[in-house]
């Protein structure tokens, strides 16, 4: 059975060029082949010996998910659902702006954190993807970027890239996934593949703190931290895994990942529900909440879904919740919602999920039985 090269950070593909009889160096014009020029096609790889491509021929394979159905929002996101198999599919978000190109990947196909106002959450869980599906979404987007770029003629930016930032806030909880959400990150780090900062590679999680703590020692990125509530009690209903990891867990791991973090702060991102989180109170507990954490904070305007339960907050609460944690002292922005016509925008990617954790046949049993009461 072929493996697929995808699958491979630096050090795994060095082992396996080993275990093909060739020398370490291998493993770097592979890297710059596959993910710098996005070739596939192992003939197209001059520098490579003829014999060794035929051995890589024989095993192996460059292999990213195919494209299922492609979506673009009327302000140019791109929304991908992308084959993963078995009937599973994940979706991959770009958003187009005018001094960067930001790429929303997925992590697992759907989510087990349950958090009630995701999309992807109520759609259940499947497995986690692997290396080669992560790393997968920015290969396709790279090369499917460029390709529509040279078909309309248009200017390559300055530094040629597409693709400058990559977001880990599509579908499931990075770390949840760790091994392989980490050897995805180590690609788009290494400078003889995708090359990006650590600025500009955000995480993005809800809270799994000994996850945090191994990925500040690991592959420090960008922090993002989906907060959403400013008390236990509260976070409780709405962010289920902070049962188990709560708030006060939670702020401490932050301000220990800031010891090795490539940014000096965190972003905690806070979707707005109309009448749930969005009262002048809620502001003054989320500033208390964060007072010792050194903190962005990112204010998320609810994205509606079918059958979601929530609103999203009015301009007006979310301005008044703005300013009171801006008069504390604190920066805090309030998103731009970016594709939402296509179901692209923040909390609305689902996919096609076969989902193992029959949560979706309990939701569905819950509302008959509410009908019938």
């Amino acid at each position: 059975m072929s493996v697929n090269l995808l699958d491979y950070d630096a050090d795994a593909l060095a082992a396996l060029m080993v275990e093909y009889g060739e020398k370490p160096f291998r493993a770097k014009q592979l890297l710059k082949w596959i993910h710098q020029r996005g070739v596939a096609d192992f003939e197209q790889m001059t520098d490579i010996a003829k014999t060794f491509r035929g051995k890589l021929a024989a095993g192996a394979l460059v292999k990213s998910p195919d494209l299922l159905a492609e979506h673009v929002a009327s302000d140019g996101t791109v929304k991908w659902l992308l084959d993963v198999g078995v009937g599973n599919g994940i979706e991959t978000v770009f958003i187009p702006e005018d001094d960067r190109g930001t790429l929303c990947i997925s992590s697992q196909v759907g989510c087990a954190l349950d958090c009630s106002f995701c999309s992807t959450a109520k759609q259940g869980f499947n497995r986690n993807l692997s290396v080669g599906e992560i790393i997968g979404q920015l290969w396709w987007a790279e090369n499917r970027l460029t390709a529509e770029q040279a078909r309309i003629g248009a200017p390559a930016q300055e530094d040629g890239r597409i693709v400058s930032n990559v977001v880990m806030m599509g579908m499931g909880e990075p770390l949840a996934n760790f091994d392989n959400v980490v050897a995805a990150l180590r690609l788009m780090l290494d400078d003889n593949a995708y090359g990006l900062s650590r600025r500009r590679v955000t995480l993005s999680t809800s809270g799994l703190v000994p996850a945090m703590d191994r990925l500040r020692d690991a592959c420090p990125v960008a922090l993002a931290v989906s907060l959403h509530a400013p008390n236990d009690a509260l976070r409780d209903e709405i962010v289920p895994i902070n049962k188990k990891y709560p708030l006060a867990e939670l702020m401490a791991a932050c301000n220990r990942y800031l010891d090795k973090a490539p940014r000096d702060f965190i972003t905690f991102e806070y979707v707005m529900l109309e009448g749930v989180n969005d009262q002048p109170e809620h502001a003054r507990q989320l500033v208390a909440l964060v007072r010792d954490v050194p903190c962005k904070i990112n204010l998320i305007p609810f994205n509606p879904f079918p059958n979601s339960g929530y609103n999203r907050s009015s301009r007006d609460a979310i301005l008044a919740f703005r300013d009171i944690v801006a008069e504390a002292g604190y920066i805090v922005t309030v998103r731009k919602t970016r594709g939402d016509d296509i179901d692209a925008a923040c909390g609305q990617l689902a996919g096609q999920v076969k989902d193992r954790t029959k949560r979706t046949q309990r939701a569905q049993g819950a509302q008959t039985i509410t009908f019938r009461s």
